[in-house]
Formats: C-alpha cells, structure tokens, sequence
C-alpha cells in the first residue's frame, strides 16, 4: 500500500475519532467549563495519559516495532514467542506501578493541583478520588499499545486507528448523562466522577476490540509465566534509552503542571481545550504518518535499500508540509472564532472561549514541527537508535523550561503554548542537522524548493483569514446560523484560497500525487 493510502486510512479513521473528540470537549466546556472542578478533571485526565504516553505509546512502540519485524521475516510463530514474553514482563510492572501510583495520588494531586482547587475543602478529595479511578486507563492502554504494535507491524493500520472513538464514546455517554443533572457545583462534581469511570471503562473496551482484530489476523499472545528472554533483554536496551527520550517529553508535560499550578483556576481547561485544535491535525497527519512509514523504513533498511529509505522520507516530510502548515496558519489567524463558536456556552464562557483561542495562536505555532518531530524519529529508531531523539529532546525541554520561567509570569498559560512550540523547532533543527551529518537523510532541494512554496501559499491564505476576521467577528457570538455561517465562511475562504495558491505555485500537480501514491514493499 502506498504512504498516501497508509496515511489515509490512519488519518481517515483519527479524523472520525477527532470528531468525537470535539463533541466530547464541548460538552465539556459547556457541563464543567473552566471551574475548579473542570480544572480536576483535566487533571484526573491528563495524569494517566501523561504515563500512558511515557510507558506506551512512543517508547515502547518505537523500540518493539522494528524488533517483530525482524522476527516476522524468520516466522510467525518466532514474532508470537517474542510478544509473549514481552507481555509477561510488561503487565507485572504496569501493575505494580500503577498500585504504587494509586497510594501516592492525594500527594501527587495536591502538588499539581491548581490554588483555586486547594482552597476547596471539597474539591481536593474528589480530584484525589477521581484520578485513582482513572488510573487502571493507564494498564489497558499500555497492553492495547502492544496489541496495537503487532498490528501495525502486520500492516493492520485500521483497528488501532479507530480505538479511540471508544474512548470518545464512553465520555460523551457520560457527558451526556451530566448535562441532564442540570447546574451547579453538585451536578459539576457527579459528571466528573462519572467521567472519571468512563475513562477507565474505554480503556478496557479498546484493549478488547485490538485483541479481536489481532485475533481475526491470525495472530494470538498467550498469557504465560514472566522470563527475561533474550528478546526482552534486546527489547530493553533499546526501550530504556526511548524511555528516557519519552520521559523528557512528559517531563516537560509535568514541568507545564506545576506552572499551571501557580496560575488562576481554569488554566487547566484553557490550555486543554485549546490543545484539541492542535491535536486534531497532529493526529491526523503526524501521527498517522509516523506510524506508517515506521515498518516500512525498517524493512527498507533491513534489505538496505537505502535510496528507497530517503524517497519514503522525503515523501513523508512533504505530505507533512502540504497539510499542516495551511492547518497551523489558519489556526493562528482563525483560533478564537473556532473556540467562541464550539466551546462558548453553558459554564463555558466568551471571555474563556476567547483566551482558549489565544492559547491555540500560540500552540499552533509549533505545529508543523510536532509533525516533523513525529516524522524524522521513526528514522533513527528503524536503526535501532533510540538515543539520539533522547538527547534532541532534552535540548528542546531546556530550551523550553527556560522559556517558561521568562515568560509565564508575564503571559500567563499563553506563554506555555509559545515555549513549547519553540521548543518543538529546535528538537526538529537538531534532529534534521544529525540526520544529515551522519548521511542517513537530506532533503533534496526539489523537495525543498516545493516546501518554501507551500509556506508562501499559507501566508497568503493567512493574509486573506485576516482581512475576513473583522467583518465576521459579530457573527461568532451570535446565533447558532450565524455561528455556522461564520465558520463556513472562514473555513470554504481558507481552503479555496490555499488550494488556488497551491495550485499557481507549483505545489500541487499530477506528479506529486503520483510520487505520493507511489505503493511502499
């Protein structure tokens, strides 16, 4: 199947997830909005995800992926012996650390929390109790990332993809069920509670329904006794270092924590929401397109095919650009009427839907390097390196720590969307600069060249976003067709603007589909 197709049936089916997903964010700002209990149940939220994210997703996946590939070229039967063990040594530490988690959490909570949530002598427990129902998400998910690995790595892209829209689900019934409790600071707490066990609930529900299609593809992994194989141990060099390298992420994600902590109540929620906006293309594009060229790199660079490994890359970085910087431009311009149309309402109000989109200015802003960073890793882990993305992410979290001290007290939660971006950039610039030095990987000057003029047809989308803001502002806090009519017309402007600019350019032509379409062996 071809990058273009790979990418599209990831992309496709996170899209329909995103789509959930903003149902489910509205239906958040509008039951719990940016009060002390929203502020508690992003917490409760993000707490497990920030671990899901350190043990699971990138870590781990990055280092199994390529390591089943090679035993799925000696036999099914050797890739099935491997996953094996690496379950029975993986789901005794999940539970082990997720029992200490638990004991620990009304401290871990109480640091974290915001000064607003502090003060109430009620919301503090209720946070405490929320996050160790939440908790048991970060098991579930963990194994579901293993299950999700084999399937990726059997080229079964669609299953892992469309999990989330279980998650979704789940939170979206119990959203529902909480508006129907009415207002009110008791209304606000049973929904969060209730939340809190639909988080959990969806993470079992996604383990379930990535076993069945790993099952229907004729692979099983069988429960059997923990053994430090010497697969595991291989397993483990290579996942301690990518560990250490998702760890600094998710260090700079605690490092945001404690200076949202400081700030007044609803922080939390603003930057939260304004996140969904950055996360809906990141999801689409970066991470589908990291997920898809990773098997493929490996199996070019086992057979060492290395100029099959640089079209693959080059393609990728390309499609990466061609989607994301029109994204991050529009968003920039666009933000604050996307979030006073979608998020403005209920507890939610327009002056917290307003800096909910300054917040997703300065997010965006780093967008495209989100993306690359999820594009130009996968590169170094096909060869086994998990290293080097360690170190150009430590460099980006001083980079980025550093700018939150400078900046915080002056620019409030706006400040930790900017340094992260900048931040993002600079990961991107050392990844790029190691990449080259050691001859792995240059973008060709075509690819190049084609790149500077999809950033110029994004600036002229951008300039024109601008110019219709104005007149169309009243239109994004007023009725719901005007609403309506407001984002069409923004979003039909945009993309018109940047498919003609696109066009005359030179970005868009018969070739670069081709090259894209291209199918990867």
């Amino acid at each position: 199947m071809s990058l273009l197709k790979n990418v599209g049936t990831i992309g496709g089916l996170t899209a329909v997830s995103r789509v959930f997903g903003f149902v489910r964010d509205i239906l958040v700002a509008r039951v719990l909005g940016a009060t002390p209990m929203g502020d508690a149940w992003q917490l409760a939220f993000m707490l497990p995800n920030i671990f899901r994210r350190l043990f699971a997703e990138g870590a781990f996946a990055s280092a199994f992926v390529p390591l089943f590939n090679r035993r799925m070229v000696e036999g099914q039967s050797e890739a099935q012996r491997f996953a094996e063990s690496v379950l029975s040594v993986l789901l005794p530490i999940l539970i082990v650390f997720g029992g200490l988690a638990m004991v620990a959490m009304p401290w871990v909570v109480a640091y974290f929390a915001p000064e607003g949530l502090e003060s109430d002598p009620e919301a503090l427990p209720i946070a405490v109790m929320m996050a160790r129902i939440t908790f048991p998400y970060l098991l579930f998910m963990s194994l579901a990332t293993l299950v999700a690995a084999v399937l990726n790595s059997l080229s079964r892209f669609a299953a892992a993809a469309a999990a989330p829209i279980l998650l979704n689900l789940c939170l979206i019934v119990a959203l529902i069920y909480g508006a129907s409790l009415g207002e009110g600071v008791m209304a606000r707490r049973e929904s969060a509670f209730w939340q809190s066990v639909a988080l959990s609930l969806s993470g079992l529900l996604q383990l379930v329904w990535l076993a069945f299609w790993m099952h229907r593809a004729g692979f099983r992994i069988r429960m059997v006794l923990p053994r430090i194989s010497p697969g595991v141990k291989e397993l483990g060099v290579l996942i301690v270092p990518a560990v250490f390298g998702a760890g600094i992420y998710q260090i700079s994600r605690f490092v945001d924590l404690f200076f949202l902590s400081t700030l007044e109540v609803g922080s939390y929620t603003y930057l939260a929401m304004a996140d969904r906006w950055n996360q809906l293309p990141l999801g689409i594009i970066g991470i589908a397109l990291g997920t898809a060229i990773l098997p493929a790199l490996s199996r070019y660079l086992s057979r060492a095919e290395n100029e099959e490994a640089q079209r693959l890359q080059s393609n990728a970085i390309e499609l990466a650009m061609l989607l994301t910087v029109p994204a991050a431009a529009a968003l920039f311009v666009s933000g604050s009427a996307f979030t006073r149309v979608f998020f403005a309402g209920g507890a939610f109000s327009l002056e917290d839907a307003i800096i909910t989109g300054t917040v997703v200015s300065g997010l965006v802003i780093g967008l495209p390097a989100y993306v690359l960073i999820k594009v130009l890793t996968p590169n170094f882990f096909a060869r086994k390196d998990t290293r080097t993305p360690v170190y150009t992410a430590a460099f980006s979290l001083v980079v980025t720590v550093g700018l939150n001290i400078a900046l915080v007290p002056r620019l409030g939660v706006l400040a930790l969307a900017v340094a992260g971006s900048i931040g993002a950039w600079c990961n991107v610039a050392l990844l790029y600069v190691i990449l080259a030095k050691r001859g792995f990987f240059r973008l060709p000057a075509r690819i190049a060249g084609r790149i500077a003029r999809i950033f110029v047809a994004a600036l002229v989308m951008g300039v024109v976003l601008w110019f219709l803001m104005q007149p169309l502002d009243p239109w994004f806090g007023g009725t719901t067709l005007q609403r309506t009519g407001g984002i069409a017309a923004v979003t039909l402007t945009g993309a018109a603007v940047y498919g003609i600019a696109a066009i005359l350019l030179g970005v868009l032509d018969r070739a670069t589909i081709a090259r894209l379409m291209r199918r990867q062996t």
